[in-house]
């Protein structure tokens, strides 16, 4: 989590501590709140769980995702817990009894751990429904029966784990270190997509995380314990609409599962990269479908070799954005020369060389684009040694973005057909790349880029392959 960008870091750490000072300043001071007021919270709370739970387990089985099925598993158990906590309520249907605390305690904890398992490989390729829902049907069966024998014979079931014991303390550190990690799944899904949905998955479990810690540390009839209940049916709220939407709008829900791949953000770039991104891909079809076939295929090279670096999820992003764009600034050239079959003259060429800083001026005139974007654009034909354009920048002015971008960028358009050459094969290119490995090009991004296009030639010795010097005829700009 710590190496994502600090503003959505801030906003988590304002959810937790915020309502945390309300806790540790107010928390204690008790409130006049009848146990027919503690019935009907909590069961607003079961209630939003509950119609969680039916939808996305509905949604779960209509799609064959095991994935969106557990997380109704989840939602469901959460809900037969506190179902059975609020109908333990002393004094409303029952007397005093042990199984309000137990129910109350385990809800969070448990819910937290069967959110957990989203991300197993067996889960998220699981087709085949009817395990999960027997295990569903199981869980809820098991927690309304339990509940229902310890209300029929309250001496089964001792009042634990009591407020601030060392039970409810051990229940209390694994509820934050489950609701922590799905926090830092939502927040790296977020760092990929820029979406307010994702982030606001982050605040649910957060709130969530607050709400254990409320619930397990305060007494009943505590301001904290009517801010823990609260606080638990704003984080269910807060995981459960954004997962609803994105069912909606046809795809899994990925969050809590933090299994998006910088791969899925460039494949999708209308949904995950923003209606501009894709305006200016298409008008660049438009102009010149090779040029836009080419800058998605470099993107998607260029992320999977981020993800092969183990870049953060921040920097996938831009590198998403700044592959399918880094040629945006061949609108400005004519298309007869971007499709001519024959040697540029130096005219045409040095038009073709003004494409990084004409995209960089544009991008400036839409404006939003980050500074790491406008790098990627503005260097990805820079070397290392100094020869390339448009500024000449030198291995110590060179960041890893464009380094990535300008093997992935020439890589593509050698083993690419075009109207003025022929495809290489991928070992005569991956061999070019690596002869000017350390010169031209960073060593580290063209292995990567080997593992990554042609795993069997990952640090095998270069084959035979045409001199550096015939490169020269082959127009990468």
């Amino acid at each position: 989590m710590l190496r994502h960008r600090p503003g959505p870091l801030a906003l988590l750490a304002a959810s937790a501590v915020l309502p945390g000072a309300v806790l540790e300043a107010f928390g204690s001071s008790t409130v006049a709140v009848s146990g027919r007021g503690h019935f009907a919270l909590v069961g607003v709370a079961a209630l939003v769980a509950a119609v969680a739970s039916i939808g996305l387990t509905a949604a779960g089985v209509r799609r064959r995702d095991g994935q969106t099925t557990l997380l109704g598993i989840a939602f469901s158990t959460m809900t037969a817990m506190l179902a059975v906590h609020g109908i333990a309520t002393p004094g409303v249907l029952f007397g005093p009894n042990g199984v309000v605390a137990v129910a109350g305690g385990l809800s969070l904890p448990v819910g937290a751990a069967v959110l957990a398992l989203t991300a197993l490989p067996a889960v998220r390729t699981a087709r085949r429904m009817a395990p999960l829902l027997a295990l569903q049907a199981a869980l809820a069966a098991a927690v309304l029966v339990l509940g229902a024998a310890g209300l029929l014979w309250p001496g089964l079931v001792p009042a634990v784990p009591a407020s601030g014991s060392r039970a409810a303390l051990a229940l209390m550190a694994l509820g934050l270190a489950l609701f922590g990690m799905l926090a830092n799944r939502a927040v790296r899904t977020f760092a990929l997509t820029r979406r307010a949905d994702d982030l606001a998955v982050a605040v649910g479990c957060v709130w969530l995380a607050v709400a254990s810690i409320a619930t397990l540390t305060r007494p009943p009839g505590s301001l904290g314990f009517w801010v823990g209940h609260t606080l638990e049916i704003a984080g269910i709220l807060m995981l459960g609409v954004p997962v609803a939407l994105d069912l909606r709008r046809g795809g899994a829900s990925r969050p809590l599962v933090g299994d998006l791949s910088a791969a899925e953000v460039v494949a999708s770039e209308e949904a995950y990269l923003g209606a501009r991104v894709r305006a200016l891909m298409v008008g660049l079809g438009a102009h010149d479908g090779s040029t836009a076939g080419h800058s998605r295929r470099v993107a998607l090279l260029a992320v999977q070799v981020g993800e092969a670096l183990d870049l953060p999820a921040a920097t996938l992003r831009h590198l998403a954005v700044g592959g399918l764009l880094h040629d945006v600034g061949k609108l400005s050239v004519a298309g007869e020369i971007l499709r001519k079959p024959a040697k540029l003259t130096d005219e045409e060429y040095a038009e073709v060389k003004h494409h990084p800083e004409a995209g960089v001026r544009l991008l400036r005139e839409l404006g939003g684009f980050p500074p790491a974007v406008l790098s990627l654009v503005r260097e990805h034909h820079e070397r290392l040694d100094g020869a390339g354009y448009p500024g000449r920048l030198t291995d110590a002015e060179l960041a890893l973005g464009p380094r990535i971008l300008a093997a992935c960028d020439v890589y593509d358009a050698l083993v690419s057909d075009r109207v003025y050459s022929q495809a290489w094969s991928s070992e005569r290119a991956l061999a070019l790349l690596r002869e000017q490995a350390g010169t031209a090009f960073d060593a580290g991004c063209v292995e990567a880029l080997a593992g990554v296009v042609a795993p069997e030639l990952r640090l095998a010795p270069a084959v035979a392959h045409a001199p550096a010097s015939g490169a020269a005829a082959i127009r990468i700009a």
